[in-house]
């Protein structure tokens, strides 16, 4: 299983990297995997500004559609548009071109909430 040290994780099961004050949202190796092969990645909140924990996406999988989580409060500034044509990206490389969307931070106290990727190995028993 891969959980790359350096990133924040949440109990929702995304990733988060942070830049400044630019945060990049993906979803983890183990979620990909629970859900199989992705078809689909649906982000229509471009330019919005959102809290903590709302849903600012859905991803689709074969026999799934689950929602997306923001990690942090936040401006969606960008979404990865390679997405819509290989959405099977976040399968191949969760941490890499299948990141999914990038959010300008409104509250930087938010990531003292995300997990260390001991935490996030802890919640998923690896």
């Amino acid at each position: 299983m891969n959980i790359p040290a350096n990133l924040k994780y949440t109990k929702d099961h995304e990733w988060v990297s942070i830049d400044g004050d630019v945060a990049t949202v993906g979803i983890t190796d183990f979620a990909q995997k629970e859900l199989g092969d992705i078809v689909y990645v649906e982000v229509e909140t471009l330019d919005q500004t959102l809290a903590k924990d709302e849903v600012f996406g859905t991803v689709e999988a074969v026999k799934t559609v689950s929602d997306l989580f923001l990690p942090l409060s936040g401006e969606i500034i960008e979404f990865n548009e390679e997405l819509e044509t290989t959405p099977e990206a976040v399968n191949s490389d969760a941490y890499g071109a299948g990141w999914m969307v990038k959010v300008k931070i409104s509250d930087a106290s938010e990531i003292d909430s995300l997990l260390s990727s001991e935490q996030y190995k802890e919640l998923i028993g690896a």
